[in-house]
């Protein structure tokens, strides 16, 4: 009996609950991955980048014997399936809007042949936690409650021996395709990917800053976040793995709690599927935006890290030259784009997806929202971060922003753009029309 192993977000081998079941039926194992051309264009080159070094990473862990192949899920999976005659396939469980519009087709196109789905991204999987009245969590705080006292499994004992993995030439010759030569686009990446590297770095991590990280993890400055969250984005490594390490102490219980706003965020995302790109609350959909020529000026300057706000141009340029953003900077940006210059959160969400290396859909999306006050758990309408204050607060020698921003005080450098205190005002203003 022979089964596929379909990988999307679990590039890894290690704690994988859908390999153990793939495996399970104690015959051959096709492990594949199918690059959707629909998800290459909405990626950028840094998280292609990341996701091409974690297939070739996957690939040598497996000897080789990964098929990697190009085309719609929905027409490459079947084949495959087909080709080897198997009698399953296995995945991960997907809780995005599109991951389940994916599936659903590929199911579909599966006929008789099952598709399995086992375990998830998540320490607790997205509609596995309810209020008592059976309605989903709109508010974090009672959903971290109850998140910990439902807890979850221990780490899934897997690795590249748990199965006897099919040659892809064999699978290639019985009709199951092309195997593709994973290129290397040459972009250059502050983070080395896949899996090793994702559970070295978590290791390092926990040695020598979790201790610290309730003190330490908005200040930018000092450069002791983890750096986790691309590697979390494409399975390199599961929550599951990181949270042995999670116990007492105020740094791993702080890091514990954005895992489970991670969960958290997953979870709205699959209830509310409009809330991708729509807000939340659905309320805020009167508020006036800015979107004319002059607006998509300011939007380029706050792109480029060139608004006169030197923490503000000093996230954007790390962005842009990085692909990551400390999360303090983030919110801070955000509020930036939304409060002072007046522009719509989708503009910043799409930008930050586009540049960011751990650009992941539930996540960012709903930080935006955070920011804009249109989401779960919003920030209040009338907390506007003056960029000053945030800079003195979590930058309070500078040296954040020095790094980042090399012209500061010479004369290439721009003056504000905007005034912030009398933008404020008008962001005041505009959330007021709403009630």
């Amino acid at each position: 009996m022979t089964t596929v192993l379909w990988f999307r977000r679990d590039l890894r081998t290690a704690d994988l609950p859908a390999l153990i079941d793939a495996a399970s039926a104690d015959g051959e194992v096709l492990g594949c991955y199918v690059l959707d051309p629909r998800l290459k264009a909405s990626s950028g080159p840094r998280r292609l980048q990341f996701l091409y070094d974690s297939l070739r990473e996957l690939r040598d862990a497996l000897d080789g014997r990964l098929l990697v192949s190009q085309g719609r899920p929905e027409t490459r999976i079947p084949a495959m399936a087909r080709a080897i005659e198997a009698t399953a396939v296995h995945i991960s469980a997907d809780f995005s809007p599109f991951g389940r519009r994916r599936d659903e087709a590929v199911r579909a196109a599966l006929g008789d042949i099952p598709l399995n789905a086992t375990g998830s991204a998540y320490l607790v999987s997205p509609g596995r936690l309810t209020k008592d009245d059976g309605t989903p969590y709109k508010v974090f705080t009672p959903y971290f409650r109850r998140w910990r006292d439902h807890g979850w499994r221990s780490p899934a004992k897997s690795g590249p021996a748990s199965a006897r993995w099919i040659d892809p030439a064999d699978a290639a010759s019985a009709g199951a395709g092309k195997n593709w030569d994973i290129p290397d686009p040459g972009t250059e990446l502050s983070l080395r990917a896949g899996e090793a590297a994702a559970r070295q770095r978590w290791s390092d991590y926990v040695d020598a800053d979790l201790a610290g990280y309730a003190d330490d993890r908005d200040r930018p400055d000092l450069d002791t976040t983890s750096r986790m969250s691309a590697y979390l984005h494409f399975g390199n490594i599961h929550p599951r793995t990181m949270a042995t390490a999670l116990t007492g102490g105020d740094g791993p219980q702080a890091y514990l709690r954005e895992l489970a706003f991670r969960d958290f965020y997953a979870t709205v995302l699959a209830e509310w599927p409009r809330s991708a790109w729509q807000n939340w609350n659905d309320s805020f959909d009167a508020i006036r935006v800015d979107d004319d020529n002059d607006a998509l000026q300011r939007f380029d300057l706050w792109k480029a890290g060139k608004t006169g706000y030197p923490i503000v141009d000093a996230g954007m340029r790390q962005l842009s030259e990085t692909g990551f953003m400390h999360n303090r900077v983030r919110m801070i940006t955000a509020s930036f784009l939304v409060k002072d210059l007046h522009l719509p959160w989708q503009w910043g969400a799409r930008w930050f997806l586009e540049q960011l290396v751990d650009g992941d859909m539930a996540s960012n999306q709903h930080g935006w929202q955070w920011a804009a006050g249109c989401g779960t758990d919003a920030a209040p309408y009338f907390r506007v971060f003056n960029p000053d204050t945030q800079a003195k607060k979590f930058d309070p020698d500078g040296d954040y922003v020095r790094r980042w921003v090399t012209d500061l005080g010479t004369p290439e450098y721009p003056d504000p753009v905007v005034d912030h205190r009398s933008e404020r005002e008008e962001a005041l203003r505009r959330y007021g029309e709403i009630g």
